[in-house]
């Protein structure tokens, strides 16, 4: 059958035949065009509906356990380390079903349902759609008699005119096209399909019933209670808490913070924007100073909060070739405290640093006055560390990293010499 339903929405029969075609191992694209959609359709579909229904005893999924030589004692850091990774699970069609492997795979199942699938998309629906005074079925009515003249490029006005069976206001239309709620209701119909666009502020009270879903597939397997699980298998991972420190969000300057635990170190990262491919990069760069191999040490374990800048868990887990860079795991909503001791550490960076201060002004324009932050910050003596400054322990216990971090421009200052005050910046 050629791709002719161009209709997003997927119905139950359409979902019973994706998981017959995962059983015989279709790909996605034979069971996308037996059901007349999208091959991206189909892979969004599998990939957002299907679920773990085994979970692998190992404590890593690795390629290389059934031969290891090395102990089997498993944790990113390890030479050995290959991540598994199966064709028909995790590429096309995208789930177990059916596999005649599966009874004597011993990493993790992933099954697809089609009632599960039809179940989660219904619940998904129906919460989306909360405050929209329109019934599902009326709401794909009218966006499949809009959507074709919406294209032609007749705006909601024109179609109002011509069609006064459609019985929400031109207003209405321009919102369920601008939130999304067309989309999410299976009508392809989105702004970019408007001839332009009505600029209006939207009240208060409407963005909470049109705000956007957000894909938390990310916190698969990393959430604070993943993490506990982690650190109790592997008691000596040595866990770096990550987060970010800025006054203005729209013009920044923003700052990537990194805590080595086991040192009590605190390095600063300067960025000029807050998105999540530049706290990647903040990533590398550390990387980069430390090494693949120590970071692999050092960093084996990164735990982090919620923002949208640290959403690319992924790419930050794995690099180009495949092997594993670190462990990303997110601490529960409004739980700072499950990060306390960085949270602890911004007081400090407040010092220099005041809140409602432009930063820029203050001298905090780049790197260099980043590492001067970090400097002063770690050369200040701890209580909890018996008087010793971050800088020391790090020098006692892990020579060679200190001399990494002096290379790249952190000094050790003179314990008279710190200054944690917004003055050091200034030039």
């Amino acid at each position: 059958m050629a791709s002719s339903n161009k209709n997003l929405h997927i119905t139950l029969d359409e979902r019973k035949i994706i998981e017959t075609g995962i059983h015989n191992g279709s790909t996605k694209t034979a069971i996308a065009k037996t059901i007349g959609k999208d091959k991206s359709t189909v892979g969004r579909e599998i990939d957002i509906h299907r679920y773990r229904s085994y979970k692998c005893s190992l404590p890593l999924e690795c390629n290389n356990y059934k031969h290891c030589r090395l102990g089997r004692h498993c944790r990113p850091s390890c030479s050995g380390f290959v991540p598994f990774s199966c064709y028909r699970r995790d590429h096309s069609p995208g789930a177990c079903n059916g596999c005649a492997k599966v009874s004597s795979c011993h990493f993790d199942h992933f099954r697809y349902d089609a009632s599960i699938a039809d179940a989660q998309y219904r619940q998904t629906l129906s919460a989306a759609r909360e405050g929209i005074d329109i019934s599902e079925s009326h709401l794909i009515e009218i966006g499949s008699l809009i959507r074709p003249l919406i294209k032609q490029g007749l705006s909601p006005y024109a179609i109002l005119q011509a069609h006064p069976e459609v019985d929400i206001s031109e207003k209405t239309i321009y919102t369920y096209i601008e939130d999304g709620t067309f989309k999410r209701a299976g009508v392809d119909l989105g702004p970019l399909d408007l001839r332009r666009q009505v600029s209006r502020k939207i009240k208060k009270k409407d963005k909470n019933h049109y705000k956007q879903r957000k894909d938390r597939k990310y916190l698969n397997g990393r959430l604070y209670k993943d993490y506990q699980v982690y650190i109790d298998e592997h008691p000596d991972a040595r866990v770096v808490q990550m987060d970010t420190v800025y006054n203005n969000i729209s013009e920044g300057p923003f700052m990537q913070t990194f805590k080595f635990m086991r040192y009590s170190f605190t390095l600063v990262i300067y960025h000029d924007a807050k998105d999540a491919r530049s706290m990647l990069e903040g990533i590398l760069l550390l990387e980069k100073i430390l090494g693949a191999q120590m970071f692999n040490t050092e960093a084996e374990v990164l735990l982090t909060d919620r923002g949208t800048e640290f959403t690319l868990a992924d790419e930050i887990e794995h690099r180009d070739d495949g092997t594993m860079r670190t462990r990303i795991f997110y601490c529960d909503p409004m739980q700072s405290a499950q990060k306390g001791s960085l949270e602890n550490n911004h007081e400090e960076i407040r010092y220099i640093c005041p809140k409602e201060t432009d930063l820029h002004k203050l001298g905090l324009n780049g790197q260099d006055d980043a590492n001067l932050i970090t400097s002063h910050i770690n050369s200040f003596p701890k209580e909890r560390l018996n008087g010793r400054t971050p800088f020391e322990m790090l020098k006692f216990l892990n020579p060679e990293m200190a001399e990494r971090f002096i290379q790249f421009g952190i000094v050790e200052i003179e314990k008279d010499k710190v200054v944690l005050k917004p003055y050091l910046l200034k030039k």
